[in-house]
């Protein structure tokens, strides 16, 4: 069964990077020593490089081992030796785009299925719904198909927030969300605000972090749902 952690964000401002969720991730991982694949395909304007090594210093300081998966050549053997997937934030479209161009989609899918934990934040929480239709990132590529890992059967919204700032004219993010629905319907999505995760371990999803995050789709009105609260009702919905 599937362990997965869906952060919305990687750093909270004025905050070193990756600092917030660093208990959660220990707390999701526990002491075991864990081999992990990190996959940098979102990073657009920081390099792989950059990004590998600020990830490895970031778990490495909760006692974790990272292997960048762009620092290998055989990157399917690298995912099946790992011990726990982790896929950083940055556009989701190149995230997408470039997993197909890699034939990754389908293994990553079939490991995390099998019981190998999977962490991902922004895009790479974007990537483990069903498809990246809910991403508020430009398509700056086109992937050759929006379908991702489908590892839960609702979509995310990270970065989640409701401003309407000064001036502007332009839709909201709930009227966003609510345009989805209208042409995606009997779909579910989760607005999920910084600083809030959802976990999923076996049959139990759980919405943490402190905050309310809303609930899109879910008998016709947008509900709030409270830090710690279960949610597993939503992985018995397969549309």
């Amino acid at each position: 069964m599937s362990k997965l952690l869906l952060l919305s964000n990687s750093t909270m401002p004025g905050t070193p990077f990756f600092t917030w969720a660093r208990a959660h991730v220990m707390e999701f991982l526990g002491t075991v020593d864990h081999r992990i694949c990190f996959i940098p395909f979102a990073g657009v304007k920081i390099t792989f490089d950059d990004y590998g090594e600020a990830v490895s210093d970031a778990f490495q300081a909760m006692g974790y081992s990272v292997t960048s998966i762009h620092r290998v050549d055989n990157k399917r053997e690298l995912i099946k030796s790992a011990s726990c997937i982790v896929v950083g934030g940055g556009n989701t479209f190149a995230l997408l785009s470039r997993m197909y161009e890699n034939d990754l989609i389908e293994m990553v899918r079939s490991k995390v299925l099998a019981g190998t934990p999977y962490i991902g934040w922004s895009a790479g929480a974007n990537l483990a719904c069903p498809t990246i239709k809910t991403t508020n990132d430009m398509p700056v590529v086109m992937p050759p198909t929006f379908e991702a890992l489908n590892l839960v059967p609702f979509q995310i919204n990270p970065h989640y927030h409701e401003l309407r700032f000064e001036g502007q004219g332009g839709e909201t993010r709930r009227e966003r969300l609510e345009e989805f629905l209208l042409l995606n319907p009997g779909r579910k999505v989760v607005g999920l605000p910084e600083g809030m995760f959802i976990r999923r371990r076996e049959n139990v999803l759980t919405l943490g972090g402190q905050g309310t995050a809303k609930l899109y789709g879910y008998d016709g009105a947008v509900k709030d749902i409270k830090g710690g609260s279960d949610i597993s009702f939503l992985l018995n919905d397969n549309n």
